[in-house]
């Protein structure tokens, strides 16, 4: 479409409705236009936050940062060596003040950009991550880092403010999912009878190192607690998990696909769009991590019916080699 505004989505949304979608919730980015339009199509249907897009802007900003502690490092190494060769003709004096500013600049960014590391590294494997803590808690977690950057902020605001602006925006958004997989979670105890505590500490255990003692520590004591139904609980808590999505990554993964394509537009139009749809939907998956998708189409896993080759469906004839 030329435009993407909220009217746009609206149409569009609407028309998947008369075909029968409806869904529970909804995952997107924080485009204004796709969140409007959606409010328009399905008002009432709550749309959580992508946590694909957070964690990529904020791991964009870790990495600027380290790359500019790098760069503060080895400016302090040019002027120490620019010192050695001055105090050889009795001149470091003159690079006193230099050198002291180029060590100052190096520990401000190696901290600032270890600071903003960690701070990531907690958001992303300890707070938007499916094994954590109860939405309570990640909600204080999230808090917490959305406060650090700020402290941090004034360190660096042109990169630093946008991304905790953001997150902050966000937050209710991007836990939107915690509250889908703990309810999942209070299932999972109702149906097993019994209490949400053990149910909990199984996902907080699928984000551990299995090689670590301190998993095998907490796997005891929750062994100890569940008794004979360890292996079932765990099974369906990891169920549970891979049935609740946190992004868009499907999605994204689609869209990175058909960028190659969309060259074309330029030489054959928008018309080409609906062969282009129609190949995608029909050509098979020579391989695939999920057994069940290899050797079909998009089209056949969504019906569940075989159908001929995409080219005899546009009505061409396929090529087949003779046998003997």
């Amino acid at each position: 479409e030329k435009h993407r505004d909220a009217e746009t989505w609206g149409i569009h949304l609407l028309d998947l409705a008369e075909q029968g979608l409806k869904p529970d919730h909804i995952i997107a980015d924080a485009g204004k236009g796709l969140r409007a339009g959606q409010a328009l199509a399905w008002p009432g249907v709550p749309c959580f936050g992508d946590v694909f897009h957070a964690l990529s802007d904020f791991r964009k900003l870790s990495t600027f940062l380290d790359n500019r502690a790098y760069g503060a490092i080895k400016a302090l190494e040019s002027v120490e060596k620019q010192m050695i060769r001055a105090k050889k003709h009795s001149q470091g004096n003159k690079l006193s003040k230099k050198l002291g500013n180029a060590k100052e600049n190096e520990e401000n960014y190696i901290n600032l950009a270890q600071d903003v590391s960690a701070l990531f590294d907690w958001l992303r494997s300890d707070i938007l991550s499916l094994a954590g803590r109860d939405p309570a808690t990640r909600r204080e977690l999230f808090d917490f880092v959305v406060e650090e950057l700020r402290k941090l902020e004034p360190l660096c605001a042109y990169r630093i403010g946008p991304v905790r602006r953001s997150l902050e925006n966000q937050r209710d958004d991007l836990l939107g999912f915690v509250t889908v997989l703990d309810d999942k979670l209070k299932e999972i105890s109702r149906q097993f009878d019994i209490a949400l505590h053990p149910v909990r500490a199984v996902c907080e255990l699928q984000g551990m190192d299995e090689g670590s003692q301190i998993r095998w520590e907490h796997e005891a004591r929750v062994r100890e607690q569940l008794k004979g139904q360890f292996y079932n609980v765990e099974q369906a808590v990891i169920q549970a998990m891979n049935e609740t999505p946190r992004a868009s990554s499907m999605i994204e993964n689609l869209n990175g696909r058909l960028r190659n394509y969309f060259f074309l537009r330029r030489t054959l139009g928008s018309h080409y769009l609906d062969l282009l749809r129609f190949f995608l939907n029909h050509r098979i998956f020579m391989r695939s991590e999920r057994v069940e998708r290899t050797g079909k189409s998009p089209a056949e896993l969504l019906t569940g019916q075989k159908h001929s080759h995409w080219l005899e469906l546009l009505g061409f004839t396929l090529f087949r080699r003779q046998t003997a």
